[in-house]
């Protein structure tokens, strides 16, 4: 599916049934491929999601339920909340006790009707008759490795009724246990994007550009002129139109870039004005066929991994570069060394690996035409801590006022 739109939403909605990309992985490998919708945008009017309410002065037809997501370039904090608070927030944070980037909440002050109960990354380090007495309805995740210990957390605690996530990608806590409770899950969606989008400009600059020469000139004192490649008028395609997706459209329309953009599922009244063409999941294909740059930008669920196959490689152009911004096993990684080695695509610009940290015998360490991050180009010097602070100052008040999070995940599709 394929739509020509404007104007778009800094929001997802709700109430969208999960698109099956398994079957559609599945179609892209096949020798022919399904006809996807497409849809010409037009401009429509913007709907913007602002801190206690939701802002619209879109049609009447556009959904109440529409849920709201927190944007740190759009979305300005709340000073204050008001209203009754309904509830108590007990929460455990399921955390490296020396995470300097929690110390807000370590330290505190917490919101008023909000109080930190232990800190610790095993269920031992909660296992105790002053935490249990005090039923935990709140679970804070930022360690790595907190998978496993937080379904046993849940099946420990039956009280907790809500896990926020400090990261936006939550596939290192993902599993059957916690996609099957009832607890509401929420990410941190929207801290981070504006610096992966500046990323993304600076990979489509460097082979634009060819940086890598004139870095190897300048070692040779070598004054040598070149002809160089303009990123106006070229195409970027983002797989995965969501909050970092847009941010890099945003900035590729700046540049004078079209921009195509792919989602799990389109909404009739989709529009945006960062966005020249939307496709579903069938269009994958032809949007990468019609992209100079091809921006992975989705999260990674069972249905997304390997989605980037070698049928769908070799659909690039030849001109082609990859940049991936999600996750490394979106792509499938040796399809794609293959692909640079012979010539099929022109370069990768890649911040995330399938195994990190890429191991020292990885070919991309030795191709030329790779641009090669140690997934950090979100990390600015404030980055996890302001993300921290999202849930303290955000979240947590809405949760003691009964009021509706943000950053809600969909738990049955992953993100």
């Amino acid at each position: 599916m394929h739509m020509n739109i404007p104007a778009c939403y800094s929001f997802a909605i709700a109430s969208l049934a999960p698109l099956q990309l398994r079957s559609a992985a599945t179609a892209f490998r096949s020798v022919s491929y399904p006809s996807p919708r497409v849809v010409p945008t037009s401009l429509r009017p913007s709907v913007c999601v602002g801190n206690n309410s939701l802002i619209s002065n879109n049609s009447p037809t556009t959904s109440l339920r529409m849920m709201s997501y927190w944007n740190r370039e759009t979305c300005q904090p709340t000073s204050q909340y008001e209203g009754e608070i309904t509830k108590e927030a007990r929460v455990l944070a399921l955390c490296d006790p020396l995470d300097p980037y929690n110390k807000p909440l370590y330290d505190g002050p917490l919101p008023e009707g909000s109080k930190l109960l232990a800190v610790g990354s095993t269920l031992a380090d909660f296992d105790n008759e002053s935490i249990i007495n005090q039923d935990p309805n709140v679970i804070f995740v930022s360690h790595p490795n907190a998978r496993g210990p937080l379904v046993e957390l849940l099946n420990k605690f039956p009280s907790v009724e809500w896990v926020h996530t400090r990261s936006a990608g939550v596939d290192f806590i993902a599993s059957d246990g916690l996609f099957s409770s009832p607890v509401q899950l929420t990410n941190a969606k929207g801290m981070f994007s504006s610096t992966l989008a500046e990323y993304c400009m600076m990979a489509c600059a460097y082979f634009a550009k060819d940086l890598p020469r004139l870095m190897r000139q300048k070692n040779d004192v070598n004054w040598e002129q070149y002809p160089v490649l303009e990123i106006r008028g070229a195409t970027l395609g983002v797989v995965g139109f969501g909050d970092i997706g847009r941010s890099s459209a945003k900035l590729a329309k700046a540049y004078g870039m079209k921009v195509l953009g792919l989602k799990r599922s389109i909404p009739e009244s989709f529009s945006d004005p960062y966005c020249d063409e939307i496709y579903d999941m069938k269009g994958l294909v032809e949007l990468v066929q019609k992209s100079d740059y091809i921006l992975i930008a989705t999260p990674l669920t069972e249905q997304t991994r390997g989605l980037i196959s070698k049928e769908v490689l070799q659909q690039c152009k030849k001109t082609a570069v990859i940049i991936n911004v999600g996750r490394g096993p979106i792509i499938d990684e040796e399809a794609l060394i293959e692909a640079l080695t012979n010539g099929d695509i022109k370069g990768a610009g890649l911040d995330v690996m399938t195994v990190e940290p890429l191991p020292k015998d990885s070919q991309l360490w030795k191709l030329d035409n790779v641009l090669l991050s140690p997934h950090n180009m979100d990390m600015t010097l404030s980055f996890m801590q302001e993300s921290t602070e999202f849930f303290i100052n955000e979240n947590l008040p809405r949760f003691v006022r009964g009021i509706e999070l943000l950053n809600p995940v969909d738990k049955s599709a992953g993100y």
